[in-house]
């Protein structure tokens, strides 16, 4: 019987799990969430990689300009910026590790955004992603709305 319940207890959280994705160009891909300061500030800091299919989400409590850097990620990436209606206003494609700690350069989006999807370099290029394309984010995040406070 416990083994019944554990098992049950596990698969639900990897469930649970598989419901967090956003899906771009048709390519689904697994987010981890970064939706508070602190996991922002942590992102994907200290990583040797980043599993295929896979990236970091970021959302923001308000749309604006947003900076990202790549301060002790060892991961090279695509920096991907949308904005709140999850149209991607710009693109920071294959920016390379940086371990020169606060001395790293900032990439800045080019307009306004509330969301920055991070994967991994060559992501970007290889589903021919261009400004404009959408960004569906799986209804498991329960994404607020900018405007309204509510759930989108």
């Amino acid at each position: 019987m416990a083994l019944g319940v554990l098992m049950g207890w596990l698969l639900s959280g990897c469930a649970s799990g598989m419901d967090r994705w956003v899906e771009l160009e048709g390519t689904r891909y697994q987010v981890e969430v970064a939706a508070d300061a602190a996991s922002r500030a942590q992102g994907l800091m200290y990583r040797d990689s980043l599993e295929d299919g896979h990236g970091m989400l970021f959302i923001h409590d308000e749309q604006g300009p947003q900076a990202y850097w790549m301060k002790n990620t060892r991961i090279p990436l695509d920096i991907l910026y949308f904005d709140n209606e999850r149209r991607l206003v710009s693109q920071q494609r294959d920016v390379p590790p940086c371990s020169a700690g606060d001395r790293c350069p900032p990439y800045p989006s080019d307009a306004p955004a509330r969301f920055v999807l991070e994967l991994n370099a060559g992501q970007a290029a290889q589903i021919g992603l261009r400004n404009g394309a959408v960004l569906r984010i799986s209804p498991a995040i329960g994404v607020p709305d900018a405007t309204a406070g509510s759930q989108r």
